[in-house]
């Protein structure tokens, strides 16, 4: 997996990104209860806000950390899945990605975590 400076990750299997947010992002968030997932067909560019969370803490936006067309997203997305597997089961789109050489703008899972220490 790779991961933003913003907190989200992402998992790349050939030309298909999964996309979603940190343990440590989730965390910060608080207990998440709300989530507005994109709409599939939606085309983001980089950086782009692709998500909205809400916990009771805050609403918080989730940023592509990729450029491509949503192809999916987790139908089977509740929030104890994203409150307690955001790195798993708790992920939040796919992309069909645009741009591969926007991957090496992304940390991996050591440079992350050294981060938010």
């Amino acid at each position: 997996m790779r991961y933003s400076s913003s907190h989200e990750w992402v998992r790349v299997e050939g030309n298909l990104a999964t996309v979603g947010i940190s343990s440590y992002a989730q965390s910060q968030i608080g207990e998440i209860v709300y989530v507005e997932l994109p709409a599939v067909g939606r085309h983001l560019s980089c950086g782009d806000g692709a998500v909205v969370l809400e916990s009771t803490k805050a609403a918080a936006d989730v940023y592509t950390p990729l450029s491509g067309k949503v192809v999916a997203i987790n139908q089977n997305l509740d929030m104890d899945r994203l409150n307690t597997a955001p790195e798993t089961e708790g992920w939040l789109f796919q992309l069909e990605m645009m741009d591969p050489a926007e991957l090496d703008d992304l940390m991996d899972h050591a440079t992350y975590c050294l981060k938010c220490r």
